[in-house]
């Protein structure tokens, strides 16, 4: 009798823990989970929470918010043969420090010299402003003056500002490109990067709003050139020595 008595003793008990809970009792504490928790909050424990996913971005094309000190002297060093290694890292800095993620990228100036043109240094595309908006699909869209999106509202700076044109004041619609229409070289590349001087020199320039004077006012890369390559004599001409960045 005595061994029938616990036994059934062992199965009620072994029911009410089942049970626990059931009627709406919090379980007790584990000890590691918050518990002052208002009603409706949701406490997030350790083994629930979850790491974002690395930061990327399709931010692969912008016109420099500045142009340099130097004008048309992109070199990094005195030593360089030309400018463009010095205009690439110009591209990177301004890109990476207006969106991190951009440091994944490989950043190209749109800069022709005597010896390279800026068609076939910026990787095939598509290129994207920091806004996520397309501006052209390939190199050949991109040269396809009709085709392309390339204008004041979608040609913005690094950090998605508009850049001032034809109508504006300051105007600074002059994009150095030292190109042709078909992204090839010009006879103006400001001595290939590396001059500065007032005068004697000058830089094909592009018109990012489409619009305004010169020979061809309304062509994004090969509008008009410059009185000189110095940082104020770009200034004269409608421009403030910015240049046009695409990632590879």
């Amino acid at each position: 009798m005595h061994a029938t008595l616990l036994f059934m003793r062992n199965v009620a008990i072994a029911i009410v823990m089942s049970c626990f809970g059931c009627a709406g009792e919090a379980p007790p504490s584990s000890g590691g989970q918050a518990q002052d928790a208002a009603p409706g909050d949701s406490a997030v424990t350790a083994d629930t929470a979850t790491t974002p996913d690395a930061p990327t971005t399709t931010f692969s094309f912008f016109i420099t918010s500045t142009g340099k000190p130097t004008g048309g002297d992109f070199r990094a060093t005195a030593a360089d043969l030309d400018g463009l290694s010095g205009a690439d890292a110009f591209c990177t800095s301004l890109a990476v420090a207006a969106v991190p993620a951009a440091a994944t990228r490989t950043w190209r100036a749109y800069l022709s010299t005597a010896t390279v043109n800026a068609k076939d240094r910026i990787g095939t595309g598509p290129w994207f402003n920091v806004n996520a908006v397309k501006v052209a699909d390939s190199v050949a869209n991109l040269h396809d003056a009709a085709a392309n999106n390339l204008k004041k509202e979608t040609s913005l700076d690094e950090k998605g500002q508009t850049v001032p044109g034809s109508v504006d004041n300051p105007v600074q619609h002059d994009i150095l490109t030292g190109s042709l229409a078909d992204g090839t070289k010009s006879p103006d590349t400001c001595a290939n990067w590396t001059s500065s001087a007032a005068t004697g020199v000058a830089a094909s320039v592009g018109h990012h709003d489409r619009a305004g004077g010169g020979a061809a006012p309304t062509s994004w890369n090969a509008a008009h050139s410059t009185n000189g390559c110095s940082a104020a004599a770009f200034v004269g001409t409608g421009g403030r020595g910015s240049i046009m960045c695409f990632a590879l």
